[in-house]
């Protein structure tokens, strides 16, 4: 399977899903679904990635949210902004018009907080329930079913869809009420904004003064510099190589999201500002489906 990695499932007792988006992270999230057992039926906008997913998987496909959502009792999403997730939980052919009353809607995708709270008011309306679930660890976490998962919402919706949304994550963590998920993520993404352009800079200056910088990460790894960036992408920099999954576009809409909420609350974010700008510059190199660890090529 080119699109999952194998993993051990906890024993759980089967469930009717639904999946709605089948992007690099939904297609092998709704794999992991599949393969621990679970009745997927899963929905994408282009048709055609939804019938690549029922030729890899067990399970099938729908041509409507709605439809894919009717008698299920979980309903997860993952899709790209606030207006395409709309598009598919609300609506006559949305999510929320195909779901039975007490079902549960799980959404990961990285969007406001805003829309979050917009759409767990509009749930309650609907006698449904709806998770913010936005997650971490980027396409090889989704292929090897090991995400890491922010929500916000009830309790005990939450401790409802747990044992089922762990066929693809490591840690699945309740931090507060509705719209709490996707602020945990925008500070998950204010962290790694700084720590990227940070290992970028350290990275640039060893290689003008004429350093060996795979052996100096090898030591200051060890020390406390050391951080799952320098990690899993310092090997990678010093190679030019930036084509390791979460892409300069995306996280350019992740630190929009942040810079809007930080708009709202009185937050600082001078450094996450710089850094957007930064990838704004990536961007107009031709950089935009770079993966992050690209901004060291601006200071080439």
């Amino acid at each position: 399977m080119g699109s999952t990695n194998p993993k051990t499932y906890e024993s759980t007792a089967p469930r009717k899903v639904a999946f709605l988006g089948l992007g690099v992270m939904g297609f092998p999230m709704a794999g992991h679904l599949a393969l621990a057992g679970h009745d997927v039926t899963v929905y994408n906008r282009s048709a055609a990635k939804a019938q690549a997913w029922t030729g890899e998987f067990k399970g099938r496909s729908t041509s409507t949210p709605k439809a894919a959502a009717e008698g299920c009792d979980f309903v997860f999403c993952c899709v790209g902004n606030d207006d395409d997730l709309r598009s598919v939980v609300l609506g006559p052919d949305g999510a929320f018009a195909g779901m039975k009353r007490g079902a549960i809607l799980v959404d990961h995708t990285t969007a406001s907080a805003n829309v979050a709270r917009e759409l767990f008011a509009e749930a309650q309306r609907h006698g449904v329930q709806f998770v913010d679930a936005p997650v971490s660890g980027g396409q090889a976490g989704a292929q090897n079913g090991m995400l890491t998962v922010m929500c916000g919402g009830d309790a005990a919706a939450f401790e409802a869809a747990k044992p089922v949304a762990m066929a693809f994550s490591r840690a699945f963590t309740l931090l507060g009420a509705a719209g709490s998920g996707q602020l945990a993520k925008m500070v998950n993404q204010i962290a790694i904004a700084g720590l990227v352009q940070g290992l970028s800079e350290a990275i640039a200056f060893g290689q003008k003064a004429g350093l060996d910088m795979l052996q100096v990460l090898e030591v200051i790894g060890k020390g406390a510099a050391q951080s799952w960036q320098m990690d899993n992408r310092g090997k990678t920099m010093i190679e030019g190589k930036f084509d390791y999954g979460f892409a300069v576009d995306w996280m350019r809409k992740d630190l929009g999201l942040c810079i809007e909420e930080a708009r709202r609350n009185g937050a600082r974010l001078p450094v996450t500002a710089l850094v957007d700008q930064f990838y704004a510059d990536v961007q107009q190199s031709g950089g935009r489906r770079w993966d992050t660890s690209s901004l060291i090529t601006r200071l080439k």
